[in-house]
């Protein structure tokens, strides 16, 4: 991305810098750091940590002696503020919308790491474990909704989000989309698998030709660590996505029979679509990174796309998918919709006229969120407690 800002210099000279740990994005002053006598090497700098209610800060800028923000937290969306590098005094300019939400209902993350590994020769460039093996990251957030409780004994369904990007990540901050889960009864993980940003530069490298095998690997093992914890009933295990996300999705749902259902918004399902264009400009040489050069590794870019291997399909599965999306074109939505149609497996595909590579139209997003929640609650086994317009379902009885 452009133009984000993550250390500035205000006028008196303070130098303040952002940085991630432990899940959530912190502000610092940096102080010393400067000639010292004892050494050419000089003296270390040192990290003044400032106080503010922000778990996630976008982008810095100077405002003379104050330092300006675009920043969230886990109750507030995105607000611009500027902060007194002395004490972290806070005044909020302007927030980018209310949130009309009673905070009881609100799931705070828990940022969790978990044990991870790769099947020998499956991936390039990995770095070398030490005797506990890798771990991959993840932020979980738990269902909570206090006008409802689970029946004794009960563990709820488990949502596992794999983000787009790829190599973003989700940062703990105010999500009304995951509060919509946890407030219906949904326990949900979105995993920051290796490749994701945040975490180091190797741990970003790990992604490096390996896109469709750590991505989806992660997401498993996320959901694995949730049910040995208790934390999820491992009958109800969902993983959901879109675009860069809905192809981990896909491919996790193509090539590993774990989850129990699946939901795809317009998620790449051929990888040589493309690398060949049809994408952002910026991103035009982005799977030369992630998975090869082309066509040298034409082989690799057909083995990792679900397109090729749609008859693996072992779950039911939503699909969600614009008419004029020109970067992951119908088509291919409608080749995994035909699959399902083969093997029997329950599906729904919800098409959306005028809608292009993610939605726009409101009434559309309330559609697609409504429609999947009554999609897994038809196969896990409940009644949503909205009025939700039911979803023609093939292959359910």
């Amino acid at each position: 991305m452009f133009g984000l800002q993550h250390y500035v210099f205000l006028a008196d000279g303070t130098l303040v810098a952002g940085y991630t740990e432990d899940g959530r994005d912190h502000l610092a002053v940096v102080e010393g750091g400067g000639p010292a006598a004892e050494g050419p090497a000089g003296a270390a700098a040192r990290l003044r940590e400032l106080p503010s209610p922000y778990t996630v800060v976008y982008s810095l800028t100077p405002l003379g002696d104050r330092l300006g923000v675009i920043a969230a937290s886990h109750t507030e969306s995105w607000q611009v503020a500027t902060l007194d590098p002395r004490d972290g005094a806070c005044d909020v300019v302007r927030r980018e919308r209310p949130v009309p939400v009673d905070p009881t209902f609100i799931s705070r993350p828990q940022a969790i790491t978990f044990p991870t590994a790769y099947e020998p020769g499956s991936v390039t460039g990995t770095p070398v474990a030490g005797l506990k093996g890798l771990t991959a990251h993840a932020l979980y957030f738990a269902p909570v909704n206090p006008d409802f409780a689970a029946l004794p004994g009960e563990k709820p369904p488990l949502l596992l989000i794999s983000h787009g990007g790829p190599t973003s990540a989700h940062e703990a901050m105010l999500d009304l989309d995951i509060q919509y889960w946890t407030s219906h009864g949904f326990a949900v993980v979105d995993v920051n698998y290796g490749g994701s940003t945040g975490y180091g530069r190797a741990y970003r490298e790990r992604l490096s030709g390996n896109w469709g095998v750590v991505d989806a690997v992660d997401c498993i093992a996320a959901a694995r660590f949730l049910i040995a914890r208790g934390d999820a009933d491992p009958a109800r295990i969902a993983v959901r996505g879109g675009s860069a996300g809905g192809y981990t999705t896909l491919n996790a749902l193509t090539r590993y029979g774990f989850f129990s259902a699946g939901a795809s918004y317009f998620g790449l399902a051929d990888l040589e679509e493309f690398v060949s264009g049809g994408t952002h400009k910026f991103e035009a040489q982005y799977l030369l990174s992630l998975v090869g050069p082309y066509p040298e590794a034409r082989a690799t870019y057909r083995e990792r796309s679900p397109i090729n291997h749609v008859d693996d399909i072992s779950c039911p599965v939503i699909l969600l998918q614009g008419l004029e999306d020109a970067i992951v074109p119908p088509r291919q939505a409608e080749i995994i919709v035909e699959a399902l149609e083969r093997k029997g497996l329950p599906y729904a595909y919800l098409a959306f006229p005028g809608e292009q590579h993610g939605f726009r139209k409101a009434e559309n997003i309330v559609r697609a969120q409504e429609a999947e929640l009554y999609f897994y609650g038809r196969l896990f086994g409940f009644t949503p407690a909205d009025a939700i317009e039911p979803v023609a379902i093939a292959n359910l009885d």
